[in-house]
């Protein structure tokens, strides 16, 4: 069998670390640098040649600088002779732009499958991504994976049973019903009309939720506006307490500030997105999806079913 071989860029050094540990392997040896005018300077330090090789690089901030870091990596694995290069995203970027909502926009999730494709990208490992017809722009395997049984694991660790899952909008459904069906819980819905993008224009509650506790679940949290005023919403509705769950903590602008000042009791999210010190704050808990992320690395590596992984 081919070695395996595991690659970061500059965005999520931690994380590839710990799925390093998980596979028992070293994480490869690579500098993502930068040239004096800001040019993205890739180079690889060992030989990769007929090896499977596995780039994990999140496209979150700066997103612009990780993606073109991410294309150059795949890039000079192909002209080192790699037999396989699998791009591992934990976190996709542009992927809310995946239609065209406005006349004379772009589609930038097919733009940025389009660049991924152009380097040859033989395979794409993602988690929770926010669009699952992304999927359909890339002409080569994609597992989109799922934290619902991460997060799942860590309420009933903590005792939670039976809460009410809170779909934050009417797109948030399948998955707060996933939820519900998995902790047992009954489900209630936002019904939310959205005006500019990332504002709230107004919520509406839909359910019964007074006396119950309450969890918001999303795919990310990024300015934080929508679960903030969901949670003061089921707060005046009568629920006796909020928690929320979402994978990606992009956290941008004031989203933490927003965040410490809401209802919300715990935003539990994951590491797809390192936290600066300034956002790890007492309402936020992470828990790894390193495991997760080993775990669909050895089975693509080794032959194996990766649907497993979802149940």
């Amino acid at each position: 069998m081919r070695s395996l071989a595991l690659f970061t860029g500059g965005s999520n050094p931690e994380l590839a670390h710990r799925v390093a540990k998980e596979l028992d392997i070293q994480v490869g040896n690579a500098d993502v640098k930068r040239f004096s005018d800001g040019e993205v300077d890739v180079r690889l330090h060992e030989s990769v040649r007929e090896r499977d090789v596995y780039l994990l690089q999140s496209t979150s901030f700066p997103g612009n600088d990780h993606l073109m870091e991410l294309l150059l990596l795949v890039d000079a694995c192909r002209r080192a002779s790699a037999w396989r290069v699998c791009a591992v995203i934990p976190y996709f970027g542009y992927s809310r732009q995946d239609r065209t909502t406005a006349p004379r926009v772009p589609i930038s999730a097919k733009v940025v499958a389009n660049a991924l494709s152009s380097v040859r990208v033989d395979r794409m490992i993602t988690i929770d991504i926010h669009a699952p017809q992304i999927q359909g722009f890339f002409d080569v395997p994609v597992d989109c994976l799922q934290t619902t049984g991460i997060f799942t694991a860590h309420l009933r660790a903590q005792g939670v049973t039976e809460p009410m899952i809170v779909a934050p909008d009417a797109g948030g459904v399948e998955l707060a019903s996933s939820y519900a069906l998995r902790l047992g819980g009954s489900m209630a819905l936002i019904d939310r009309r959205r005006g500019q993008p990332a504002k709230a224009k107004s919520m509406h509650l839909v359910g019964e939720v007074e006396g119950r506790d309450c969890i918001l679940v999303d795919d990310m949290i990024d300015t934080a506006t929508t679960l903030t005023e969901a949670a003061d919403l089921l707060i005046t509705s009568g629920a006796k307490s909020v928690r929320a769950i979402a994978t990606h903590p992009v956290l941008s602008g004031s989203g933490t500030e927003r965040l410490n000042r809401s209802k919300i009791r715990e935003l539990i999210t994951t590491d797809t997105i390192p936290l600066p010190a300034e956002k790890q704050v007492e309402k936020v808990t992470v828990v790894s999806v390193a495991p997760l992320l080993a775990a669909a690395i050895r089975n693509v590596h080794t032959g194996e079913s990766v649907t497993s992984l979802f149940s």
